[in-house]
């Protein structure tokens, strides 16, 4: 009786799990229309930001409209998904993305974001593509670097905003960032990617090749 009960239970969470999972890609794959519906539309990278609720909304959607900063947030989630502690590189992520806002806001100059956004997409979908798993520091160090100069790339959007629609814009960034970061772990834990010497599934390296193909298309349009 107990051990039918607790095969029961077990299949319960199990399907629980997988319809979270499949949530969480129905979400992802939204995102990632919005974003290449954006980029055919030929949204303006210069807007005017006059008061908070444009600032906080266009913190939401910066991260999602450009498809080569969303697949590397995409990345980072399932990658951070192979550590235990996983989350702080998510959280890192996010943090250095502020202070990329925060960096261009006072206009120090970082040359070549473009060009380094692209790489980091590449280096996050190799990762992906390897059959073992990553080396923590170096996705943790990458996942940093990627953050500030997302976060600088983004901050366009706000140049000559006031205060307090600058403060609701990294709010708003900044709660998109987590959202998607976390989601993508979340769906890289439930197939399976943070058991310990795991082979990283087939269709994550699927992914990383994807991946690694976007970051090559955007690498050469910043370079021509």
């Amino acid at each position: 009786m107990f051990k039918t009960k607790l095969s029961e239970s077990r299949a319960w969470g199990e399907f629980y799990t997988l319809k979270l999972m499949h949530r969480h890609i129905g979400a992802i794959a939204a995102l990632i229309l919005i974003s290449l519906l954006s980029s055919l539309s030929g949204t303006p990278a210069d807007r005017a930001i006059s008061n908070v609720w444009e600032g906080f909304l266009w913190g939401l959607a910066d991260p999602i409209i450009s498809l080569n900063c969303l697949v590397g947030i995409i990345a980072i989630g399932l990658l951070s998904s192979v550590f235990v502690w996983g989350a702080a590189i998510a959280g890192s992520f996010v943090f250095a993305a502020a202070l990329g806002i925060v960096i261009h806001i006072f206009q120090l100059n970082f040359p070549g974001t473009e060009i380094a956004i692209a790489i980091s997409t590449i280096l996050f979908g190799t990762m992906l593509m390897m059959p073992n798993q990553p080396n923590f520091l170096v996705l943790a160090l990458t996942s940093i670097s990627a953050g500030l100069f997302q976060g600088y790339a983004n901050a366009e959007s706000i140049i000559g905003a006031g205060m307090l629609p600058l403060v609701a814009y990294i709010l708003g960034i900044t709660l998109t960032l987590f959202a998607v970061v976390m989601s993508a772990r979340e769906i890289g834990v439930a197939m399976g990617m943070g058991e310990i010497n795991r082979i990283l599934p087939w269709k994550i390296s699927i992914a990383g090749f994807a991946l690694c193909a976007i970051g090559i298309v955007f690498l050469s349009n910043s370079i021509i």
